[in-house]
């Protein structure tokens, strides 16, 4: 028997990768039934749906690769990929986009480069990513927020359209998307990019009913969802601080020195970060110990590079919300991060 010893200290966790993976996923529930709430049943089974469909890719490319099922499955990543992969895809998103999206996750993101431990970006941005360049239709079909919803969607009908295309009474998608003023809603990242740019100022933009108080509609209490079971994190010491500080750092800076310098353009600091995936982004995605940065310094440059690549790619990039591709970019730049912040070895 050989035994491969390392330098001391020799400290033990007492947290297996499967017990972390577990508690990620639970404390991201919050977040989760807020989503739910605010738009409808089409979260749930797109989390469940992804969920499944990684446990099962994840077990198909384990069998191809003549490893053991049990150890490899019972390390919940597959399944904390899956998740975040469904809540990153719009509640109506026909079937195959989670097939997809949860394919490229795991074959390509994931095992590709070796299995877990080994693989280079995020895999559940990954998937998104391709999913939104590949099908920008229907990765942009967002329900609005059920208070304002012309048409209310049961658990039937989020059923039936998602492996349909329709509810049992013949409505479509796009129909579900409409508002109570017949108008089709867009995500308020999405609207206040779109009409900005057709000379409306930011006042007028947020006091459209798709705003709530701190950002869109709904949104914002999702944010507050991730934020609170964030913070769960940390205080359970599952995640550290640095990512998640450096990167909603770096995304008030940029927004609050756009918003001082032309408050009529932009959002505001607030609005930035209580919009889209920012929260889901700091604390659940970008906190990957697999992808991320190492060191102390490095873990804190990660983060604010994330967070003000978020703010230039929702203000001048194609894309209203920049997460996943922030976090793919920052993904290629952990080499060059680490290597400059390792810390000085001892004695030297």
């Amino acid at each position: 028997m050989a035994f491969n010893i390392t330098s001391s200290p020799h400290a033990h966790s007492r947290r297996s990768t499967s017990s972390l993976m577990r508690t990620v996923i639970l404390c991201s529930s919050l977040g989760v039934a807020a989503q739910c709430y605010f738009f409808g049943w089409g979260v749930l089974i797109q989390v469940a749906l992804c969920a499944l469909l990684a446990v099962i890719a994840e077990a198909g490319v384990l069998l191809l690769r003549r490893r053991p099922l049990i150890p490899y499955l019972r390390d919940n990543t597959a399944l904390l990929t899956g998740v975040l992969i469904g809540l990153a895809i719009p509640p109506l998103a026909p079937w195959w986009i989670s097939v997809i999206g949860v394919f490229s996750a795991i074959i390509i993101a994931k095992h590709l480069y070796g299995g877990l431990g080994q693989n280079v970006f995020n895999p559940a941005m990954v998937a998104y990513v391709v999913l939104l360049i590949s099908f920008p239709l229907q990765m942009t079909t967002w329900l609005p927020p059920s208070a304002i919803s012309a048409q209310p969607v049961s658990l039937i009908d989020s059923l039936s359209a998602i492996f349909t295309g329709f509810t049992p009474d013949g409505f479509s998608v796009y129909q579900l998307r409409l508002g109570v003023d017949g108008v089709t809603m867009a995500t308020p990242l999405d609207t206040l990019k779109t009409s900005l740019t057709t000379g409306h100022t930011t006042t007028e933009i947020l006091s459209g009913p798709v705003f709530g108080t701190l950002a869109g509609l709904g949104w914002e209490w999702v944010n507050i969802g991730f934020l609170i079971g964030g913070l769960i994190m940390l205080k359970m010491r599952v995640i550290q601080w640095h990512i998640p500080a450096g990167m909603l750092g770096g995304l008030f800076v940029m927004s609050t020195v756009a918003f001082l310098i032309s408050p009529d353009t932009t959002g505001s600091p607030l609005f930035h970060l209580f919009s889209g995936a920012t929260m889901l982004g700091a604390f659940f995605i970008a906190t990957d110990p697999v992808t991320a940065s190492t060191t102390v310094k490095g873990r804190l440059i990660f983060g604010a590079l994330i967070g003000v690549l978020v703010y230039l790619i929702r203000t001048f990039g194609g894309f209203p919300d920049g997460v996943a591709f922030a976090v793919l970019l920052a993904n290629m730049c952990v080499p060059l991060i680490d290597y400059y912040t390792r810390p000085r070895t001892f004695g030297h």
